[in-house]
Order: structure tokens, then sequence, then C-alpha cells
């Protein structure tokens, strides 16, 4: 997945596949973030105002879509840490324990 944190803005986008078709969006907790869906599957997350919290409303997006909620707060942060730049986060299937 993709993620970029727009500093100006303060917002963060994160890209789980490309959007091929005119996706449309789903707000998700009172527009902390904004959710497109193309083809029924999401496929963009925009995380809207970083600075009062993303944890809590990416939680309820991973668990509105059926989303990895670690791996959607871990693609967030990469995002702040290099803010204004695109990072890409590999993210694997967990192995059985």
């Amino acid at each position: 997945m993709r993620a970029d944190y727009d500093s100006s803005a303060d917002t963060i986008q994160i890209e789980l596949e490309p959007v091929r078709g005119r996706g449309y969006g789903e707000d998700v907790e009172n527009g902390a973030v904004v959710v497109t869906v193309d083809g029924g599957r999401p496929v963009m997350l925009d995380v809207i105002g970083t600075r009062d919290g993303f944890e809590g409303p990416l939680q309820v997006a991973a668990e509105r879509y059926r989303l990895d909620a670690e791996a959607l707060i871990a693609a967030a942060q990469a995002a702040l840490a290099a803010p204004d730049r695109v990072v890409t986060v590999d993210v694997a299937v967990r192995a059985a324990a």
C-alpha cells in the first residue's frame, strides 16, 4: 500500500490499490476518514485532521471494511514520519502461530 501525508492539509491518503473506475467516497467516523470504494471494494482511505488522532478512526474503518487495522496504522505512521512524500508499505499475511 502507498501512503502520503500532506502536512499543509493535515491529511493522510492511504492507497490500497489503484482506483480504476469512478469510485465513490463513504464517510467513516463523522468525516475523520473517507473510504473510496471502487467495484465494491475499498481502494483508498483519506484520513482528515490527523493532529486530532487517527488510530481510532482507522480502526473503525478497518472493522467496517474488513481491513487490517495494524497495517493501516503502520502506513499512516510511516507517512507521518516522511511528510509530503509517498511511502510504500508491504504487508504480508500473518503466519500461522
